[in-house]
């Protein structure tokens, strides 16, 4: 039950991030096929979304994506010097 989100993956992970941290489940998607027939869908996504890919979201998306890489590179550095010990 529930509410459930499903974005295209590399959207407004921002928006991800924030709404799994809020305990509602997330799900990226990726399409995959051949590419004459996967890219026009990317093209209308991205045409879409083009206020997100413009400006300030650009650097939110950066800063968002930055901080989950560190967190994610302590979190695996810390269990493999834990595990080593």
């Amino acid at each position: 039950g529930g509410v459930q989100f499903g974005q295209l993956y590399g959207m407004a992970d921002h928006i991800s991030y924030s709404l799994g941290s809020q305990g509602y489940r997330v799900a990226k998607y990726l399409p995959y096929g051949p590419v004459d027939e996967v890219m026009p869908y990317l093209i209308r996504r991205a045409q879409e979304n083009s206020t997100l890919l413009a400006g300030s979201a650009t650097k939110v998306e950066t800063d968002i994506s930055k901080k989950e890489l560190a967190r994610r590179w302590k979190s695996n550095f810390s269990f493999a010097s834990s595990a080593s010990a």
